[in-house]
């Protein structure tokens, strides 16, 4: 099975920004901005994603990492 998960946390950490700061700078749930941030989100919202590529001036594939399993 293939996995997409985040990779905010690094870019967050290699910036020094917190993710208080960032979900006020975006205008964003705190909530939300953290769950991706520890990638613990299920679903990846749009309106998040664009914001947070605007915001750190990054693509999406920067942020979310795609990992193709081999098949069985």
């Amino acid at each position: 099975m293939s996995t997409l998960n985040s990779d905010l946390k690094r870019i967050m950490d290699e910036r020094g920004l917190s993710i208080r700061q960032v979900a006020k700078d975006i205008g964003y749930r705190f909530d939300s901005v953290r769950n991706l941030y520890n990638d613990e989100t299920e679903r990846y919202p749009k309106e998040l994603i664009l914001k947070l590529c605007d915001y750190l001036d990054v693509t999406p594939n920067e942020i979310l990492r795609y990992k193709k399993e081999p098949s069985e």
